[in-house]
């Protein structure tokens, strides 16, 4: 209860920071009205303003934020946000075009007054950052390139809108409109400098030490870290940090599970990690005493965040990382609960954690249900895909009163869902956690 209060509290907070300026040209003394279309238009402009700079919070990983939602959500809202925001942003200059075709000429950008040259140039920017982010993968940019040219192009667009805003000078003549867009712009310049600049401070003032590096199959590897000279972080299981080897101030991070058990002795941490990309090819170079800088926990992803009777894992290759993670913490707190483990791999010898995972089931009340893409001729399990029908075939009875917890590719997490969904599972029992968060 006090959770859902919080997450309320800080949406009204959200969206009366976007409908401020709006709120008091409504209720305060402000400039006589003008056309339909241009009043409209300006609303418009004003509502994307907000938007544009408070896109910022949703991806700026501010703990008391993130502790409210869940961080795929956010990244899915702030996707989806901005190309609501860029729609608008694109709808007031058709408006006033609309209202007065003969600021059309306002788009020559050699004859236009720089305040209209601003306007235009941080719309091509939003362009420009629409499509580099929606199709970074095809244009086959790096993440790290990408991120750069995202920040650059943000805060260019923002930039230019603001000066765009103040520069036209009609309702921004207004001494509260003013404070309140210096008040707004006050609070992004404050949220970018906390990404930017003080939490890579913190995080090269706490700095960790590999421990252990452990092949895995699947190739994948378990890293294994500790605090280098400070007390270290509590996490829950299923929760997730960012880590790098570089210099925090790089912004190569990468986001990570915690594998490990959230009841290790030592402040020990452990991410699993397969080898998918540039820097996850890295992982199994990593020596014992190399330094590595870590951002976390983050996540509602947690066992201990909802009220578990019966707990069902559904995981798809390296989602098993934080599955894992739980199921090692209830096996040191000696759980007696019912647990099932569904557990989807392209082959037997790609299966990680294999081993540990029978040693686990003798541990725990744990019905561990493999299931295989291709498996070997032998093979007497599940094969295919993890459907409906496998998951009547060996949840227990009343399992609809259980918690499932999911983590994998998205495609897996949408097929599950679905299946869930025509076995009538109360959605509230259903959590999961996506790879794609960027």
């Amino acid at each position: 209860m006090k959770k859902k209060i919080q997450t309320y509290l800080w949406l009204a907070f959200y969206f009366l920071m976007v409908f401020l300026p709006l709120l008091l040209l409504m209720i305060l003394p402000k400039p006589e009205g003008r056309e339909f279309l241009r009043e409209v238009s300006v609303a418009l402009g004003f509502l994307a303003m907000a938007l544009l700079g408070l896109q910022t919070i949703p991806t700026s990983r501010l703990k008391f934020f993130t502790k409210a939602f869940p961080m795929d959500t956010l990244y899915t809202f702030h996707h989806g946000l901005s190309i609501f925001t860029f729609l608008i942003a694109l709808v007031h200059p058709i408006l006033l075009f609309i209202n007065n075709p003969e600021t059309l000429r306002l788009l020559n950008l050699f004859t236009a007054p720089w305040r209209a040259r601003a306007a235009v140039l941080s719309i091509v920017a939003m362009i420009i950052l629409i499509v580099t982010s929606v199709w970074r993968e095809v244009l086959k940019i790096k993440y790290d390139v990408w991120r750069w040219i995202h920040d650059g192009l943000s805060f260019l667009a923002i930039g230019l809108a603001l000066y765009h805003m103040f520069k036209v000078n009609h309702y921004m003549s207004l001494t509260y409109q003013r404070v309140i867009w210096m008040i707004l712009a006050g609070i992004w310049v404050l949220i970018i400098l906390y990404i930017r600049v003080i939490r890579p401070i913190i995080m090269i003032n706490k700095p960790y030490k590999v421990v252990e590096l452990k092949e895995e199959r699947g190739q994948s590897w378990s890293l294994y870290l500790e605090p280098d000279g400070h007390a270290g972080i509590d996490f829950e299981a299923g929760q997730f940090a960012w880590i790098t080897n570089e210099s925090p101030f790089i912004f190569r991070e990468n986001p990570f599970s915690f594998s490990n058990s959230a009841e290790s002795e030592g402040k020990v941490i452990g991410f699993t990690i397969k080898e998918l990309g540039d820097f996850t090819k890295t992982v199994k170079n990593f020596k014992p005493g190399d330094t590595v800088y870590v951002d976390g926990p983050y996540g509602t992803f947690s066992m201990d965040d909802h009220r578990c009777k019966d707990m069902v894992f559904i995981a798809g290759g390296i989602g098993s990382a934080p599955v894992m993670s739980m199921l090692r913490t209830l096996a040191d707190r000696a759980s007696k609960q019912q647990l099932t483990f569904f557990y989807g791999n392209p082959t037997w010898d790609s299966v990680i954690y294999r081993e540990e995972l029978e040693e686990l089931e003798k541990k725990l009340n744990l019905n561990l249900v493999h299931v295989l893409e291709k498996p070997p001729e032998d093979w007497e399990g599940e094969s295919g895909f993890i459907t409906a029908d496998i998951l009547l075939r060996h949840l227990p009875e009343g399992y609809k009163e259980s918690t499932f917890f999911m983590c994998g590719p998205l495609p897996m997490i949408t097929a599950v869902e679905g299946a869930l969904k025509k076995m009538d599972m109360p959605p509230t029992h259903v959590f999961s956690e996506e790879y794609e968060m960027a």
